[in-house]
């Protein structure tokens, strides 16, 4: 099994306030996510306080829709005001990747099948060039050039489409002598995700973003993109990923999350899928549940993932798995009748009642 694809490293931020991300080379898979809604003058200071809370949840990217002029100046005023590095992704107006440029915003994605003319690419990655702002060149499966899709409906697979536009676009972004750029190939189907990045990862040295596009909702879409990244990390391909889902940011984040930490336990020498955090192990619940597991791991989930250690934390439904399935929790909780046990490494140290719960375990996960 392939381990390591070397790739270059591009750097994302790091200048003003804007914290810097490096994209590549040997350094740790970059999560992302998609800001899901349109934003609003009335709202940026709201807006940034989000945004920090989903950096802290382990968000190091975002990206940010961006329609038209308005939006772009919108996204520069944001831009101003938080420390993550943020993202305008820019379809058919070369002119607003041009705007968004004149603030601190930190990488620009394109599609340059629907950029317009090779002349106008060429004077977005000149304006790219002078600010040392790294380019995302995005191709889509359902945003290919026309010959291809042509091909395609001639019998050409979908992942050698997806390969052959993004080589072209590498080569115009060589003609014009543009190297700060990384690449995503997206498709919604697992093995098209799996087998266009395969077949690019052969053909350049440019990082990769990869995901599964219009996953769908949330257990479909963490499944499928799980298939898919699963296999790419573990032989190597993949520098930076999004978890696509018809469900909230965060959820995007903490599936990222567990996808790098599984692909770690997949191929443990692969030091680039290493990541600190909590480790969240949760009894399912049954007949024989005598503490509500759901309802403490959904009040838990986000003040856990956003814990920058790296921690095993067990929520246990009754005396069958609790303490002893559990021992090797740094700090455990489970309950039978109307008491609830809080314990570590398998030993409890406090007995306490259902009301009591949180706050006795938000106690004990501060001496931790």
């Amino acid at each position: 099994m392939k381990q390591e694809r070397p790739s270059k490293a591009i750097k994302v931020g790091g200048f003003s306030h804007i914290h810097q991300v490096q994209i590549g080379g040997n350094n740790p898979i970059v999560i992302q996510t998609m800001w899901k809604d349109r934003l609003s003058t009335k709202n940026l200071q709201d807006e940034a306080e989000k945004i920090e809370a989903l950096r802290v949840l382990g968000c190091d990217l975002l990206r940010f829709a961006v329609p038209d002029i308005d939006a772009a100046q919108t996204l520069g005023q944001l831009s101003e005001m938080v420390s993550m590095p943020l993202v305008a992704d820019i379809h058919f107006d070369y002119k607003i990747a041009l705007r968004c440029m004149d603030y601190p915003i930190a990488k620009i994605r394109i599609n340059p099948g629907n950029i317009g003319s090779s002349e106008k690419t060429k004077i977005v990655l000149e304006k790219a060039a002078d600010k040392n702002i790294p380019i995302r060149i995005g191709v889509n499966a359902g945003s290919l050039p026309q010959d291809l899709r042509s091909q395609v409906e001639a019998g050409l697979s979908t992942a050698d489409a997806l390969t052959q536009a993004a080589l072209r676009e590498i080569s115009i972004f060589k003609d014009f002598g543009f190297k700060n750029y990384l690449v995503s190939m997206k498709a919604s189907t697992i093995a098209d995700t799996i087998s266009a990045n395969k077949k690019l990862s052969e053909e350049t040295d440019a990082p990769l973003h990869v995901g599964v596009t219009e996953a769908g909702p949330l257990i479909a879409g963490v499944s499928r993109n799980t298939a898919a990244l699963l296999t790419l990390l573990t032989e190597g391909i993949g520098d930076t990923i999004r978890v696509s889902l018809s469900d909230s940011m965060e959820s995007e984040i903490i599936a990222a999350r567990e996808i790098i930490s599984a692909a770690a336990q997949m191929a443990p020498d692969n030091s680039r899928l290493k990541r600190a955090g909590v480790n969240i192990v949760s009894c399912p619940r049954c007949g024989r549940a005598g503490f509500d597991t759901h309802g403490f791991t959904n009040r838990w989930t986000r003040k856990l993932y956003a814990i920058d250690r790296d921690l095993s934390v067990a929520i246990m439904g009754c005396e069958v798995n609790g303490p002893i399935e559990a021992k090797h929790a740094d700090l455990g909780i489970t309950g039978a009748g109307d008491k609830v046990l809080i314990f570590k490494h398998g030993e409890v140290i406090r007995t306490i009642t259902t009301d009591q719960a949180d706050a006795a375990f938000e106690e004990e996960l501060g001496k931790l």
